[in-house]
């Protein structure tokens, strides 16, 4: 539902007028569906989100907006904030990451689900030369392999059912292929289907002693893994990745802000913009969101802000 609301705490020092932003298509359906455990939901609030799980809650971390008013440095700049769908809001001004000059505010968008990438392929591991195979070519999959295919000699497969969103992805820069033409003996593997089945796939194509890396969150679905066959005489090891947490080899140098930051840079690139599937205004989302939520082949659906 859409409402008309005060801006958030006046302490906040910086007000945006927002211009897009983006839905995340798996997270927002799994509240929006009240699939958020309980136990979870103080760790999945999103920052600035208002009111308490289950849904309705204002949610959403996805907002670029121009600063209307704070301090001069920000004041007129285009700027990337962690914000649920909204038109007009007040945000401290650390929370706000200015939009580098080679990104446009449509694409920047993208900047928490590059975040999400990079910290999977910080979790994977992926170096050059490696052979990588990621399942599943949702927005988080597609984003893993076309970091992983930049890591110099690197081998990547993108694998998915989906004969139509594979050919939307040509020119990625890696191998694109359905579950059944997957590569095996392979050094890591990133697992973002959303679907169990596909984790098997993953298992199924690593290599011996390979990297699994759980990508996908199933909220309160129960999800069968496959440790049978050769899980154990391969010594396969299944890792998660979860982006709230930067990964441990990292901590002393990267904060969340530097994170951020820098998928925002990863973002000049004009390819990028096949991964948006849809746009709706702002005013219409009330009436689209439920449908944009259950379409599967939802990648980004851009939300667009009246001018």
């Amino acid at each position: 539902m859409r409402r008309s609301v005060a801006l958030a705490d006046p302490s906040f020092d910086c007000r945006v007028r927002s211009l897009f932003g983006a839905i995340s298509r798996g997270t927002e359906r799994l509240v929006f569906e009240g699939r958020v455990p309980p136990e979870e939901f103080a760790r999945m609030r999103a920052p600035l989100q208002e009111g308490d799980f289950p849904f309705p809650v204002k949610y959403g971390y996805s907002a670029v907006g121009t600063v209307e008013s704070g301090p001069d440095a920000l004041v007129g700049r285009t700027v990337f904030c962690l914000h649920p769908h909204q038109d007009r809001f007040a945000a401290p001004a650390a929370a706000l990451r200015p939009v580098p000059a080679g990104v446009p505010p449509e694409r920047a968008v993208l900047a928490p689900f590059m975040e999400t990438a990079l910290n999977i392929v910080w979790d994977a591991g992926i170096g050059p030369g490696d052979r990588v195979g990621v399942v599943g070519a949702g927005l988080i999959g597609s984003l893993v392999a076309y970091l992983a295919a930049r890591v110099p000699g690197t081998e990547i497969a993108l694998l998915d059912p989906n004969a139509a969103r594979l050919r939307r992805l040509e020119g990625w820069g890696c191998e694109l292929a359905p579950p059944d033409r997957a590569p095996s003996d392979l050094d890591m593997v990133v697992h973002a289907s959303g679907h169990p089945e596909g984790l098997a796939v993953a298992l199924a194509c690593a290599g011996v002693e390979a990297r699994v890396v759980e990508a996908s969150w199933f909220g309160t679905r129960p999800v069968a893994v496959p440790l049978g066959g050769a899980f154990h005489s391969r010594r396969l090891s299944i890792v998660s990745s979860q982006v709230g947490r930067i990964p441990a080899d990292r901590q002393a140098r990267w904060t969340h802000a530097r994170r951020l930051d820098a998928a925002l840079r990863l973002l000049a690139d004009p390819l990028l913009d096949r991964l948006f599937s849809g746009q709706s205004d702002f005013g219409d989302l009330a009436r689209d969101y439920a449908a944009i939520l259950s379409d599967p082949d939802t990648l980004c659906h851009r939300i667009r802000y009246a001018d």
